[in-house]
């Protein structure tokens, strides 16, 4: 508290101390040299003082580097995570307000940190250092997440740390953490080991906690455009957290984050955790779907009238309320929703009301459109907007997502899965690795001058929007503006669709829990229309069209249930 003086580096005054009693700015973790000032000189002369330092680790003499544990790994990417999203406009409270609690919950519950040493365990010795080390020491990695809280102790499981050293001890493989070895023993896996995918389970449970305007889907693509620390972010590692051996199976990753797996383990963390109920969704959040659905309606660049429609479907299946959305860990009964995919399974179910999606019926309606457009255009008559034709949507559609389907084949194809920075396995293949680097970059940088390669460009910033449609183009590409007048009657005083048919995927839903779908999807037994819508927002949400099938079903269902039930012997077809 009497340490006024300035920060260097960020012209902050809130310092806290390290254990070795260096001062530290907790707000850009800073470290100086200036050290606290003892103020109770009584001692007892000729005596050596001793002190036990957890924040203390092991500097080898030959240059390995220093102990670290493989929970010390996670955390420093979560914590590279959690700035990237920062970054990206997320909520600053969600590192150290959020994220940091959900990862010392989790490290208590894993009993990995934050809990008292089982009886009848050999705890393993801690370092014990003069006081004139205790100078030069710094903030254990085990902190770095939240360094306010720096003044905190972390229990390491003591039980934990000496069975990994014994294991440690006893292989001959080379592993620079001290639990890497006992990490992936199979008796680990009840504990919820952490994974590569957990990181982004941790993350996007934080999001949803604070009801950020990021859906999953986003967060995966973001993690693939490399907004996010996700492949070979142990690159980033402190120099003294030497990496090798059997680090490397965990903290390397050869395949994209997959929307299942990070979803799944996200809803079994949060119950894994014993989190209360998360802050509701409400129609003013960002996760309702009649806020989603206006944003796929955009980004697939359909009539905005449309959006009139979603909200009345989701009205009519009472899948709007709070209690439907919102997230209550480990309760079974209530349904873990997907919110991006059931805001597409919503704009699909809509344009199967509307447009049929039968092969047949939507080319009527656009060949009618096209004919009335072109009567406008020619001023025979005027009816305001234009009429939506869904066979130039089709066209346009199909034509941009080509495109962007070949770019991103094109990325995935030019992702280098290996980390620049060479890894070995033992640290006698060290030399072996180093020299076949330095053959593999020369290689290339020779092959680079003979062809004329350029460095690629600087990646745009990152867009909530994957396409780009203004009402502006001179082309007709844009069709936000236009009009359903052709497909609607009014009834009643309400408008209804001309069509008074709809067939339904499934009318019945998969029970089988092995299974993993609620409906099963083969692409020959649907029309091309419906295959096609699918396989659009599927790229928007980097998923399999199965899912969106499965979501566009349970939606069905739900919006069906009572004729369903009267006419039970009905299958799949049309359904008035």
């Amino acid at each position: 508290r009497d340490f006024n003086e300035r920060c260097a580096q960020c012209s902050e005054v809130n310092w806290g101390l390290t254990d070795g009693g260096r001062f530290y700015c907790r707000s850009c973790h800073n470290v100086t040299e200036r050290t606290r000032e003892v103020e109770n000189t009584d001692f007892v002369s000729n005596t050596r003082v001793q002190t036990i330092s957890k924040g203390l680790r092991k500097q080898e003499k030959n240059g390995i580097g220093c102990e670290w544990y493989v929970c010390e790994g996670f955390q420093f990417i979560l914590k590279k995570q959690a700035e990237a999203l920062e970054a990206l406009g997320v909520c600053p409270r969600m590192k150290d307000d959020v994220l940091c609690n959900f990862w010392r919950c989790y490290l208590q519950k894993s009993k990995q940190a934050y809990c008292d040493r089982p009886a009848g365990e050999t705890i393993r010795a801690l370092s014990v250092h003069d006081s004139s080390t205790d100078v030069d020491s710094e903030p254990s990695l085990l902190r770095l997440l939240s360094p306010s809280e720096s003044e905190g102790d972390l229990q390491t499981d003591c039980s934990f740390a000496s069975s990994a050293s014994k294991v440690s001890a006893s292989t001959s493989v080379c592993s620079g953490s001290v639990d890497g070895s006992l990490y992936l023993m199979k008796n680990q896996k009840e504990k919820m080991r952490m994974t590569m995918p957990m990181t982004l389970s941790f993350c996007y449970m934080a999001l949803l906690w604070l009801r950020e305007p990021m859906t999953l889907s986003d967060l995966l693509r973001f993690v693939v455009e490399g907004h996010i620390p996700y492949l070979n972010v142990f690159k980033h590692f402190p120099e003294k957290m030497k990496l090798c051996g059997l680090d490397l199976k965990i903290f390397c990753v050869e395949s994209w984050p997959v929307y299942e797996e990070v979803h799944n383990k996200m809803l079994e963390l949060a119950a894994f955790l014993d989190l209360p109920r998360f802050p509701d969704i409400t129609d003013s959040c960002f996760l309702h779907p009649d806020m989603l659905c206006m944003k796929y309606l955009m980004e697939a660049n359909l009539p905005d009238e449309l959006h009139n429609w979603t909200r009345r479907v989701v009205k009519k299946i009472c899948i709007g309320e709070a209690d439907f959305l919102t997230l209550v860990p480990g309760n079974k009964s209530t349904r873990k929703v997907k919110y991006d995919v059931l805001a597409v399974a919503l704009i699909v179910v809509v344009l199967k009301l509307l447009f049929l999606l039968d092969d047949h019926y939507e080319w009527l309606l656009s060949d009618f459109a096209e004919e009335r457009n072109k009567n406008n255009k020619e001023g025979v008559f005027y009816s305001g907007a234009p009429y939506f034709e869904f066979k130039k949507w089709y066209k346009v559609i199909k034509c941009s997502l080509d495109v962007e389907k070949k770019k991103l084949d094109e990325e995935r194809a030019k992702c280098l899965w290996r980390c620049e920075k060479p890894l070995f396995y033992s640290a006698d293949k060290k030399s072996k690795v180093l020299k076949r680097r330095q053959m593999v970059v020369n290689l290339q940088n020779q092959f680079g001058k003979l062809s004329g390669s350029v460095r690629p460009a600087e990646k745009p910033n990152p867009s909530s929007f994957q396409f780009s449609w203004s009402e502006e183009n001179t082309d007709g590409s844009c069709f936000h503006g236009h009009s359903l007048k052709g497909i609607l009657q009014e009834k009643c005083g309400v408008l209804t669709a001309m069509n008074p048919d709809y067939w339904l995927c499934t009318d019945k839903l998969c029970t089988e829990k092995l299974c993993g779908h609620l409906a099963h999807y083969r692409e020959a037994d649907f029309p091309h229309s419906y295959r096609f819508v699918l396989r659009f927002f599927s790229f928007l949400l980097r998923i399999q069209p199965s899912y969106i099938h499965d979501e566009v079903c349970a939606v069905e269902q739900k919006l069906f249930n009572k004729k369903l039930f009267k006419r039970t012997k009905y299958s799949t077809g049309l359904r008035k």
